[in-house]
């Protein structure tokens, strides 16, 4: 019978020689990267690597050992480079990323922009960041708000960009995305949403619900044991809450916060619709300056990887090597390609740490389009 202690003895022997030969490995590339520095050339030489896996690959016996020769290589060589981007940028060939740290954000004499009407949760979470007494404005659409912030009719925007259980924002992401903005701070809403009906209405008279989307999603619970009334969606709740007002009609009710109901004058009818009790809706502040808060915590940036196998595992690498922790990630579709997507990542670190520095620099010679979003 094999001896099982024995052999693990002797596999610990081999990986003491392949550690010792990697390190060798690894001091030639730091040689490769002195080289590059010196005359220039790019890190990631593509057809140099496919030529040596290919090489590399027939050295193995066997259609296994070949595949696991070249993913163990291939993995070899994604860490020589991302070595090699640690080296560039301490050196001072990739260039630093280009944002402003402030002691504080320049909140006094401002102008916000958000999305829907008063009474909207949007509409809370700016009060809650800025102020009562903040000179704000609203617009329709969350396009509206990046394009009011880009062209400098507004200092800050609010915009809202996931809930603990509906999701990402996706129409808020697409613009985010499409704009030259940056998030330079966040904050979060409880959602509790309530019944609202005209004064003297009871809730056996209503037959229609008007609601944001997620908001009859978040409340689809309670919109179950009333199965005959009518689901009508509206572009934000707190819009619901005025159609409801304006029709005049006791058989309609909107889903929407306690703060609709005291501004349009309605009544509540029942309370904490939403299925859970830790519901809450992020929202962004958006600015066309590139700068950071010196109490910053997250750095988020979006990228666009090849469309073949493994690329974004090569990506979300360049985090895993420089220490980095993601804390988020979603795709988009690329507008004008079809079945391509851009990836949005939040990870933790500024701007001006060291691991997210390297990482977005091994991005920005590897992924395409890469794009800081913003730290805060």
């Amino acid at each position: 019978m094999l001896d099982l202690s024995k052999i693990r003895d002797e596999i610990d022997e081999i990986d003491s020689k392949i550690v010792e030969l990697f390190e060798s490995r690894m001091a030639k590339c730091e040689e490769v990267a002195e080289y590059k520095i010196s005359t220039g050339k790019p890190v990631l030489d593509k057809q140099r690597e496919m030529e040596k896996l290919e090489a590399l690959r027939k050295k193995a016996h066997g259609t296994f050992n070949e595949h696991a020769v070249a993913e163990v290589f291939s993995q070899m060589m994604a860490i020589s480079r991302k070595r090699q981007y640690q080296l560039m940028v301490s050196h001072g060939i990739l260039r630093k990323l280009d944002f402003k740290k402030v002691d504080a954000l320049e909140l006094k004499n401002c102008k916000v922009v958000y999305a829907g009407v008063p009474g909207a949760y949007a509409h809370a979470a700016m009060l809650q960041y800025f102020g009562e007494d903040v000179d704000n404005y609203n617009v329709k659409t969350f396009r509206q708000i990046v394009e009011e912030v880009e062209k400098g009719n507004a200092d800050y925007g609010v915009l809202p960009i996931e809930n603990t259980t509906a999701g990402a924002v996706t129409d808020a992401y697409d613009s985010l995305l499409e704009a030259d903005v940056f998030i330079v701070g966040e904050t979060e809403i409880r959602v509790n949403h309530a019944l609202l009906g005209l004064p003297g209405a009871e809730i056996s008279d209503i037959r229609t619900v008007y609601s944001h989307p997620q908001g009859l999603m978040q409340s689809a619970q309670f919109l179950e044991t009333h199965p005959e009334w009518n689901r009508i969606s509206t572009s934000n709740t707190a819009l619901s809450a005025k159609t409801v007002i304006e029709m005049q009609d006791k058989s309609c009710a909107a889903i929407a916060s306690v703060t609709a109901a005291k501004i349009y004058g309605l009544q509540i009818l029942q309370e904490h619709l939403n299925v859970s009790d830790t519901n809450a809706t992020r929202f962004l502040i958006i600015s066309r300056q590139n700068i950071y808060r010196k109490d910053a915590k997250k750095t988020c940036l979006c990228f666009e990887a090849a469309h073949e196998s493994g690329s974004l595992y090569e990506m979300l690498a360049h985090f895993i090597y420089n220490g980095v922790n993601m804390c988020k990630i979603e795709s988009r579709p690329v507008p004008q390609e079809n079945w391509h997507y851009r990836f949005v990542v939040e990870v933790e670190g500024t701007v001006e740490e060291t691991g997210v520095v390297n990482a977005v620099q091994g991005l920005g010679c590897e992924a395409r389009n890469v794009k800081i979003l913003g730290c805060y």
